[in-house]
């Protein structure tokens, strides 16, 4: 470098490790999640149903339009939710969602029906029971599937 020429603090910059991004990024990703399995040992679930919360003619089966609860219990978590899908043949009509936790504000029942439901055909419903993990991956707890009648 010359007399009289200035050093570019650019260039210089360009060089240096990235260790405050290295710091930052870092400290993001260990942050742990709330709803791991606990550690030291095996969990524990219950998962039965469906459960008949309104039956609308009465038959004790899930039909069409009525409203369907689950008995949840598991130690593998403190926010167990359900997944709820159903088919008609190869007709995907309806995908609902119900946490079973305390702080969970809207109610924890299904109602079989949808827009894309025809309500004079069987469907086959599955529903599972899950929670995210601290990398918020769905772990499936168990399974259940059951038929709804027109």
């Amino acid at each position: 470098m010359g007399r009289g020429e200035a050093r570019c603090p650019i260039a210089r910059a360009r060089h240096r490790p990235p260790l405050i991004f290295g710091l930052i990024a870092g400290s993001a990703f260990a942050a742990k999640g709330g709803n791991a399995k606990p550690s030291g040992g095996s969990s524990t679930t219950t998962f039965t149903g469906p459960v008949m919360v309104t039956d609308q003619n009465g038959d004790g089966s899930p039909n069409y339009m009525d409203d369907i609860t689950f008995n949840v219990s598991t130690t593998a978590t403190t926010r167990p939710q359900v997944g709820l899908r159903c088919y008609q043949g190869t007709n995907f009509v309806e995908d609902a969602y119900v946490s079973y936790f305390d702080s969970w504000l809207s109610p924890t029942y299904f109602t079989l029906g949808s827009s894309y439901w025809d309500p004079a055909l069987d469907a086959s419903c599955t529903a599972r029971l899950f929670y995210y993990d601290n990398r918020a991956r769905e772990r499936v707890l168990s399974t259940l599937t059951f038929a709804v009648a027109p």
